[in-house]
């Protein structure tokens, strides 16, 4: 096992980053939600769901041959606006008719997470049995099939030094690193990130300074969702497949790792992504591919015995500009 290990650190290692870049550019919505309203919202992963379907779509349309180099670059810049767009603007749709009549009657979190699960199943179901063989005009009788679509030339390698890096693997680090960096200075640097910090520290005093907390709520998931959108157009750059349980999994993981980072840290939410993403990788060369969850959620269960505030602790609460 040790010798496994050792023979794989370097891919595993760069599989592990490129995999856990978009764990946490999933884990960024989640946070982001908990941080402003202290609401887990498990119909996230649906949100990131919806982004691979419109990236593919976009794919779909455009019937593209493989492409590589500064095209693909172009191409995944263009999947990462639509996805991003229809994931941001799902998400907002999902705050408006999910969660703020809720609010608005002053309703209890416990009644919000269960309308979080049961949106969750309804999106999973309304894509399974209605948009998917609509949109890609599939019989219904074929029931909800995997989507594909090949684009990447797999042959376009970038050196580093002695190291070879597949041109996708290092587009998925350097965009979740980049979107990191934007997301955080919107949120420390500008005026929308100061009314959602001042939202996420005391959202009755807010109200008292001029702060619209539902334009703020929707800005937070507008911007959660975008994230959603983005890590979408990488996944589908790299698996170049979808399905409507896709984000099941994902989600539960991107979850683990925002909570490995801090639940409610921006910053904790990228370092968390990250471990877990090497974690996992790590976790495949020494035990085999079929232990890598398993690893992935023990390792979870052990942070939160002995750092329950997970790697940061830090909330988006205590944020300062």
């Amino acid at each position: 096992m040790l010798q496994g290990f050792i023979d794989q650190f370097w891919p595993s290692t760069i599989d592990g980053l490129a995999l856990g870049s978009i764990y946490a550019l999933i884990a960024l919505g989640y946070t982001m939600v908990y941080g402003v309203l202290r609401l887990i919202n498990f119909a996230h992963s649906e949100i990131f769901m919806i982004g691979t379907f419109a990236a593919l779509a976009t794919l779909h349309g455009l019937s593209l041959s493989p492409v590589g180099g500064f095209s693909l670059v172009l191409l995944v810049a263009v999947l990462a606006l639509i996805a991003g767009a229809v994931s941001g603007g799902s998400a907002v749709l999902l705050e408006f008719i999910a969660y703020r009549p809720l609010r608005r009657r002053g309703a209890s979190r416990l009644a919000a997470l269960i309308s979080a699960i049961g949106a969750s199943i309804f999106l999973q179901q309304l894509f399974a049995r209605v948009v998917i063989p609509w949109w890609f005009d599939l019989p219904k009788e074929k029931g909800p099939l995997p989507i594909q679509e090949h684009f990447v030339e797999r042959s376009n390698v970038i050196a580093i030094g002695d190291f070879v890096v597949s041109i996708d693997k290092f587009l998925i680090f350097a965009g979740a690193i980049i979107m990191m960096l934007a997301l955080d200075l919107l949120v420390n640097r500008t005026k929308l990130g100061r009314g959602i910090r001042a939202t996420a520290q005391d959202p009755e005093t807010a109200v008292l300074m001029g702060v619209n907390i539902d334009r703020i709520v929707t800005a937070t998931f507008a911007i959660g969702g975008a994230m959603a959108g983005v890590a979408a157009a990488l996944f589908i750059m790299r698996f170049e497949e979808t399905n409507y349980f896709v984000g099941f999994l994902l989600g539960i993981k991107a979850f683990t790792a925002a909570v490995l980072g801090g639940i409610g840290n921006l910053r904790g939410a990228l370092a968390g992504g990250l471990v877990l993403g090497l974690i996992e990788m790590y976790g495949s060369s020494i035990f085999g591919s079929e232990w890598r969850d398993v690893v992935a959620f023990s390792v979870l269960v052990l942070v939160l015995m002995f750092r329950p505030t997970g790697i940061f602790g830090e909330s988006l609460q205590q944020a300062r500009a």
